[in-house]
């Protein structure tokens, strides 16, 4: 027998429970279904909680769009729903004249994204908010912040749950059907079952491609091919002597090596990039070494060990 709902998101990340916030809360009935036994066990508790400014994003695509709004939102929902969240600042560091250059080019970017709150630092001005930084000119980025991922995630589900929401863990999507007026997908676990619903949200993460792919008549050429890059992240012992979140001048890859605070103040860097086949969060010890070499570029005296 099918059990037949409004609407399912698959994946309980922050997108997942996002939307699934939205939908119950627009009256909606909604079901999450989640293959692990938690909220957030994938990307989304991977990742350096920074809340952008939407500085580099090409000038009128979504991202640069939603990432401009979006922080403002982020940062009002935080605040009503009690979510922890610190707007530390963000500066991005020239250390020569050519990334001089590109920082102008950064600056233009941004304000052509609609990011008008940039101030240009340098000189004294730039010692003086940052002693131990070592760059010739920096872009300083006010509204960007860092926010306790897990809290709001937390908050998402309490939310879409008052709202009738149901979240289903343990109960991956192991194959489906697209069929007239809306899609039947089979959930495996320990309680299988089929459901049909009118409007599926995919945001199974990295595992979005695989579960789109498992539905009979989704056309694979509508699903986009997945690259897997792996960033490093490596902790500093001790406490960091910097008051803002330290980033270089972007590369073609990403952001660069960057140093970004927690919610308590601890330091850590990265990401870099590293391309993998599959799916591998653990961290490879042997690449600390670069990481120093490129930290000391914007902190000479980092130390050792």
């Amino acid at each position: 027998m099918t059990e037949k709902i409004e609407c399912i998101v698959v994946g309980a990340g922050a997108v997942g429970l996002a939307c699934a916030r939205a939908l119950a809360r627009s009256g909606r009935d909604v079901i999450v279904l989640e293959s692990a036994d938690a909220i957030g066990t994938g990307t989304s508790s991977r990742n350096s909680e920074v809340i952008h400014a939407g500085i580099y994003y090409p000038t009128g695509s979504l991202k640069a769009r939603l990432c401009v709004s979006g922080k403002r939102m982020l940062y009002d929902f935080c605040a009503a729903a009690g979510v922890g969240h610190r707007r530390y600042g963000k500066l991005i560091v020239a250390t020569n004249d050519t990334q001089t250059e590109s920082l102008s080019g950064i600056r233009q970017q941004a304000e052509a994204n609609g990011v008008h709150d940039l101030q240009w630092i340098e000189g004294p001005a730039l010692h003086k908010m940052e002693p131990a930084l070592k760059a010739t000119v920096a872009l300083l980025s006010p509204s960007t912040g860092v926010i306790d991922s897990h809290g709001l995630m937390l908050a998402y589900q309490g939310q879409a749950e008052e709202a009738g929401a149901i979240i289903a863990f343990k109960s991956p999507v192991i194959g489906g059907a697209v069929e007239d007026g809306g899609i039947r997908l089979r959930v495996g676990g320990d309680e299988p079952m089929d459901l049909s619903c009118r409007l599926l949200v995919n945001s199974a993460g990295l595992g979005a491609q695989e579960t789109a792919l498992c539905i009979d008549g989704m056309p694979p050429e509508h699903v986009p091919q997945r690259y897997l890059a792996k960033g490093n992240y490596f902790t500093l012992a001790g406490r960091a002597p910097f008051t803002h979140l330290i980033y270089p001048v972007p590369q073609a890859a990403g952001l660069g090596v960057h140093l970004t605070l927690d919610m308590a103040g601890q330091a850590r860097f990265g990401p870099d990039v590293e391309w993998v086949d599959e799916i591998d969060y653990t961290v490879d010890a042997s690449r600390a070494e670069a990481f120093y070499d490129i930290i000391r570029q914007y902190w000479p005296d980092l130390e050792d060990g």
